[in-house]
């Protein structure tokens, strides 16, 4: 039984948390000039590789400024940083997790 209340749990943490991307992440950028797989090519083409731009990522969400962003200077001048709201380090940890599994390069290629 307990097994079973253990395995809930951890599905329905992981289905929150791809919830959270959807709602927050998603939702906000679909009507953005650039998509979240533009963005996240900017993301690898500044920091590299996985553990650099999570970390890049995790980072630029806590502390946003223009000066870290990825986007380029005339958007940022025209549309500003955007309010990307508080879903607490864990839950934005999970989410940058999401993103970079939906749109890692690695693995594929071919």
């Amino acid at each position: 039984m307990v097994r079973y209340i253990f395995i809930f749990m951890i599905f329905f943490s992981s289905s929150l948390s791809s919830d959270i991307y959807s709602q927050k992440c998603v939702g906000c950028h679909r009507d953005m000039p650039y998509s979240l797989q533009e963005i996240f090519m900017k993301y690898l083409l500044a920091y590299g590789g996985e553990n650099n731009v999570k970390a890049g990522m995790l980072h630029y969400f806590i502390y946003p400024s223009k000066d870290i962003s990825v986007m380029p200077k005339g958007f940022l001048d025209e549309k500003g940083i955007m309010d990307h709201g508080y879903i607490g380090k864990e839950n934005l940890q999970r989410s940058i997790d999401r993103y970079w599994e939906l749109y890692k390069v690695k693995g594929r290629l071919k």
